[in-house]
């Protein structure tokens, strides 16, 4: 999975660089976090599709997801845009993906945390009714914690180890360097970091945001430009089981 996508140089890095990914590693399903794909706020149609046709498969999101208005009536049309699945149920779209790849039937879940975040439902009781929900046969299970705690992300890998995949943290832009297979076969990332430029401020324009913490007169931050790279995590899961048998973190510079 891709962490945070940031803006137009981690739009590009991923365009340029998903197919080479997938043969390198062998990846069967290519999933990221496409909340901040529109200049660090949101995503629309005309910026997700040309990702889908280059090679992503699933996309999850967390609060920016409907940061512009496209991305409404865009989420509740495309099954492989997921938005949190603890958000009010009336919300368009959905919080999870089911699907079959290479005849394995998996499921993508979209999570978001609730602390220093804004109000949703309860995560971990949505991750009980999502998991109830599955066919039996469905044993391969990611999931996209969305959330700003550590503590709530690293509390939700141990509450599903063993039910799901992995539980792979976002929000961040910050990659931790904690992965591992949990116990019970759940691989772990608390946060797989920021796919787009390191030139600034997690992403956006290193000016922008520092004058908003030393000036009473804020302006909205635009994204930086150079220094890019591809933050992810590679999970080799066992099929028949649904356990992970290995997590492996990467953080991939890119010439744009």
């Amino acid at each position: 999975m891709i962490g945070d996508v940031v803006a137009k140089p981690g739009r590009l890095a991923v365009l340029e660089r998903i197919q080479d990914l997938r043969e390198q590693f062998g990846i069967d399903l290519a999933i990221m976090n496409a909340e901040n794909v529109a200049g660090g706020f949101s995503i629309t149609p005309n910026l997700g599709e040309p990702l889908f046709a280059a090679g992503i498969d699933v996309m999850t999101s967390g609060n920016h997801i409907f940061d512009k208005k496209e991305a409404i009536p865009y989420v509740g049309k495309q099954p492989r845009l997921l938005r949190p699945a603890n958000y009010p149920p009336k919300t368009p779209g959905s919080g999870m993906w089911e699907g079959a790849v290479g005849g394995v039937r998996v499921a993508v879940m979209n999570l978001m945390g609730r602390v220093f975040m804004p109000a949703t439902d309860d995560p971990f009781r949505t991750a009980d009714n999502l998991l109830e929900s599955l066919a039996p046969d469905t044993r391969v299970r990611i999931v996209d914690m969305h959330a700003e705690a550590t503590s709530e992300k690293v509390a939700m890998g141990w509450y599903l180890d063993g039910r799901v995949s992995a539980v792979l943290g976002t929000h961040t832009h910050v990659q931790t360097a904690d992965e591992r297979i949990l116990p019970e076969g759940t691989a772990y990332l608390t946060d797989l970091g920021m796919t787009g430029s390191y030139s600034g401020v997690i992403g956006m324009n290193k000016a922008d945001v520092i004058a908003r913490f030393t000036t009473a007169i804020g302006r909205r931050a635009e994204h930086s430009t150079g220094e890019v790279r591809i933050c992810a995590a590679v999970i080799d899961i066992d099929d028949e089981s649904g356990r992970a048998k290995e997590i492996t973190r990467l953080s991939l510079s890119h010439e744009q």
